[in-house]
């Protein structure tokens, strides 16, 4: 993943942002609701019973990936443009009330509390899939919502690391800036 991180590094961070809302977040929403759909469609079918809790816990990821991706687009992503114009207008946070520092240090601990949570269920959905290899326990559908969480677990841990290794350092640097 290093050179994942490599395409990122120079970015500024409003095109840092920009490319993960498209390339990350966009993607995300259009995968959750592909996999929701069949995860639905496979928990009502009777005849799948030892996928149930596979299809449950994808549900429970899938609705915290929409949490997750609605978080960063509505809170996030605006708290960062707003950031940027604080940095260019030369705003100096020493001299805002308190709840100005606590707002700044918030939206960085919901980014890594959404990873924690999230990588908590991924790897207990992991760890109930049933092997794909015997295709006569399961049905098609099974494999490609397999194939679908697959395809998301891979954006999120690129997101994540991401997340982690490049946005909250350029996040933290503009904070840092304005004397938050």
């Amino acid at each position: 993943m290093p050179y994942i991180l490599s395409e990122y590094k120079h970015e500024d961070l409003i095109s840092l942002i920009d490319k993960l809302n498209t390339r990350y977040y966009d993607v995300l929403k259009g995968f959750s609701v592909d996999a929701s759909v069949l995860a639905v469609k496979l928990n009502v079918d009777q005849n799948l019973p030892s996928a149930a809790l596979y299809c449950s816990l994808s549900l429970k990821l899938l609705e915290r990936v929409n949490d997750l991706v609605k978080l960063r687009q509505d809170v996030l992503i605006p708290y960062i443009k707003e950031l940027i114009v604080k940095k260019e207008q030369g705003h100096d946070c020493r001299e805002c009330s308190r709840g100005c520092h606590v707002t700044h240090n918030g939206h960085l601990l919901t980014i890594k509390d959404s990873h924690k949570h999230i990588k908590e269920i991924l790897f207990r959905l992991q760890s109930v899939a049933l092997p794909l290899y015997t295709d006569n326990l399961h049905s098609e559908s099974y494999s490609e919502l397999r194939s679908k969480m697959t395809k998301i677990d891979t954006l999120l841990t690129e997101l994540f690391y991401l997340e982690e290794a490049s946005l909250v350092s350029k996040v933290l640097a503009a904070q840092k800036s304005i004397h938050a």
